[in-house]
């Protein structure tokens, strides 16, 4: 785990050229794995380097019915799924309502998985040096669940990719990889994301397949 005094980025491309130069995996069992919508352009160039191929993950939080913006989990497209337990308890969710928006919150991620992928299967990554990238960490539980798919998929290695993450969720996700690489750790109360960006649009489908296009073709040298 890496710490600076801080990172300011251009925009999630520019991250993840950085990011791409703190990465130590071995060129050739390498796949580069982005959740959607922002870890695709942070993964693009990490791929580029290490000529590996880059594939979607729409793991996605599980959000807390009278305020979807906040999450109480999250769920992988091959169903993996990790709570926060202490949330859960104190929102008093019982187990049929978890399961009711976990079911329609798979069937969005497999649906928007689908999109992205145009009916491509999966990159396969048994026995694979897995890179998992996000644009930002804020409660980490989507990488968690895409940390678990990872996991089952029977990965060689994985590694955490982010630019920026609260020190808390560092801290909880480095014990479950083999390592994590994270340029800033924020140790302040308050916590954005796109604080560390000049332009965090709103990415959209046609930016990811556009990222996943290139990825396909031949690398830059």
């Amino acid at each position: 785990m890496l710490f600076t005094g801080g990172a300011l980025f251009d925009d999630r491309e520019d991250a993840g050229r950085k990011l791409a130069t703190l990465i130590d995996v071995p060129a050739g069992k390498a796949v580069v794995l982005g959740i959607a919508r922002g870890g695709i352009p942070v993964g693009y160039p990490i791929a580029v380097k290490l000529d590996a191929p880059l594939d979607v993950v729409t793991a996605r939080k599980l959000p807390i019915p009278w305020s979807p913006e906040m999450g109480f989990g999250a769920i992988a497209p091959d169903g993996s799924l990790v709570l926060n337990d202490q949330l859960v308890a104190r929102l008093v969710l019982s187990r049929d309502e978890i399961n009711s928006i976990a079911e329609q919150v798979l069937a969005e991620v497999r649906r928007r998985e689908g999109a992205y992928r145009g009916g491509r299967p999966a990159v396969a990554i048994e026995g694979k040096n897995v890179i998992l990238t996000d644009d930002g960490l804020a409660t980490g539980y989507t990488m968690i669940a895409a940390v678990e798919m990872a996991k089952k998929r029977m990965a060689a290695s994985i590694t955490v990719a982010v630019p920026v993450s609260p020190e808390d969720t560092a801290r909880r996700i480095e014990p479950m990889v083999d390592h994590l690489v994270c340029m800033h750790i924020a140790r302040t109360y308050s916590f954005a994301v796109a604080s560390f960006y000049r332009d965090f649009h709103d990415m959209t489908d046609r930016e990811v397949l556009d990222y996943l296009e290139k990825a396909a073709g031949p690398h830059p040298s």
